[in-house]
């Protein structure tokens, strides 16, 4: 009896401290027009990850997903049915030199495709800027993260749902919220204070978009759509404008 009481509060404690990595969704939001998002790329392989078109053969998106020489870079889609999709595979993988996996410091990655993307109304390059975003900006993020908590089964349409910037004092007051790691200048958080809006795991990499351009890269959070635990995100900053822009030109 002491055993298996040992190991259920094992398993509990295990569970409630699953960081939002661990489940991937997009939580309260609703699906996407078909095709308005015409920037986003859904990464899949090992993984599932989204991320943005910022070159016609570059897509944006974070460190910590996992490419391998099974993943695909797919352009031009809503669901997987859509004719209009284009596929690619990763020329080059290029993570931040500068990434941390524990603190996820510089969650930010490039990736070459092996090919130039067609642009046509279905396939754009994302516009984006760099800087700090204001506490209560309203903003949105898309993915084909699974849309309900205890599924595992990933949305078959791109889905969208709109967050608020969060202060990071608020953030990172450990009275009120938790998260596994300090959110730093270079990042920033967005959800609601009253929980029900957020993304995970299956929705890393892809942009949170405010006022139309991005602004930032879903990087990490806990339990998916809880009031305390908002999500963080890779604040596209002068910092990482410079690297992505050096990457890119060196290239060439």
């Amino acid at each position: 009896m002491v055993l298996l009481m040992g190991l259920w509060f094992t398993v509990v404690i295990f569970l409630l401290g699953i960081p939002r990595d661990d489940c991937a969704q997009i939580i309260g939001g609703r699906e996407s027009v078909p095709h308005s998002r015409p920037f986003m790329a859904k990464i899949t392989g090992s993984e599932l990850c989204g991320g943005t078109l910022i070159e016609s053969n570059w897509v944006l998106t974070a460190a910590h997903c996992k490419i391998t020489d099974r993943t695909e870079v797919i352009l031009g889609i809503h669901s997987e049915k859509d004719s209009t999709k284009q596929v690619f595979r990763v020329k080059r993988n290029i993570p931040h030199p500068c990434y941390d996996s524990v603190t996820r410091e510089n969650d930010i990655k490039l990736l070459q495709l092996d090919k130039e993307a067609k642009l046509n109304k279905n396939v754009v390059i994302v516009k984006w800027a760099h800087g700090d975003l204001k506490e209560g900006t309203q903003c949105l993020v898309a993915g084909w993260g699974v849309n309900e908590s205890e599924s595992t089964i990933p949305s078959e349409v791109l889905r969208e749902v709109d967050v608020t910037v969060i202060a990071r004092s608020t953030c990172n007051d450990r009275e009120h919220y938790y998260h596994l790691h300090r959110v730093t200048m270079n990042m920033v958080c967005a959800g609601d204070k009253k929980g029900g809006k957020d993304a995970c795991a299956g929705d890393s990499g892809g942009p949170l978009i405010c006022k139309g351009k991005q602004r930032a890269i879903v990087s990490f959070g806990r339990n998916c759509g809880e009031s305390q635990y908002p999500g963080v995100y890779t604040l596209l900053t002068h910092k990482y404008s410079n690297w992505i822009k050096s990457v890119i030109q060196g290239s060439l």
